[in-house]
């Protein structure tokens, strides 16, 4: 089953619908310059509230990994999505993150087209591969890492997404809605999908219908598949 992650919660009742749509993970953005930005004691205010087998996820762009791991500590956050241009760090002190917190996945986010230049160095090390619970593919910059509304080139990362997903989980962002997260799911048959923009009805706050459609879109396509279940 494709694991699907609404991101930019900013409430409760939106995190309860997308939970109740059955999306397997929800995402906070603590990013200062994002829309969606939600402040860690509401984020814990809302956490507390959902079930424990749902995946919540702290949004991080430029935090120390201190500030990483106190304010998991503090939501009660059990992943944490870092968005790797925006981390000086090498690899190995972000996954020191991983080592000192064994219980906080990680997901490493990179844009697509940075992905496709230097795929093999996301494989080179077994270390790497184990300890990060999935590589996030996005359409972000620098400058706007995440929540931009716009699909990177699927055909042209298509042969590198689905060399890559043999030895690592894939999550497929940026631009995905209802009406082509299907396609999505059809060209690279990732682990997971997530969605922000595609899903709201304005900057931080969801509509609930759209994300009740994306999550059918997603299962239709996993019944093309034959990966249902």
């Amino acid at each position: 089953m494709t694991w699907v992650k609404i991101c930019g919660m900013t409430n409760l009742e939106d995190a309860r619908a997308a939970i109740e749509a059955g999306a397997q993970a929800v995402g906070f953005v603590f990013w200062d310059r994002s829309p969606r930005k939600i402040d860690p004691e509401k984020a814990r205010k809302i956490v507390r509230e959902l079930p424990p087998n749902i995946e919540k996820v702290g949004v991080f762009v430029d935090h120390s990994l201190e500030d990483v791991q106190r304010t998991a500590e503090a939501v009660g956050l059990s992943a944490a999505q870092l968005h790797a241009d925006h981390y000086a760090k090498s690899t190995a002190e972000v996954f020191a993150l991983r080592k000192r917190d064994p219980d906080l996945k990680l997901i490493l986010v990179c844009p697509a087209e940075k992905f496709l230049e230097n795929n093999e160095s996301f494989f080179a090390s077994e270390e790497t591969r184990r300890l990060m619970f999935a590589l996030m593919l996005d359409s972000g910059t620098k400058q706007v890492p995440g929540g931009t509304g716009i699909v990177f080139n699927w055909t042209k990362a298509h042969n590198a997404v689905r060399k890559a997903i043999v030895i690592l989980p894939i999550i497929v962002a940026g631009g995905l809605t209802p009406a082509n997260v299907g396609e999505a799911i059809a060209r690279f048959e990732p682990f997971g999908v997530d969605v922000s923009t595609g899903v709201e009805r304005e900057p931080g706050k969801k509509d609930p219908e759209k994300v009740r459609s994306f999550l059918r879109a997603v299962r239709r396509a996993e019944q093309v598949l034959g990966k249902s279940g």
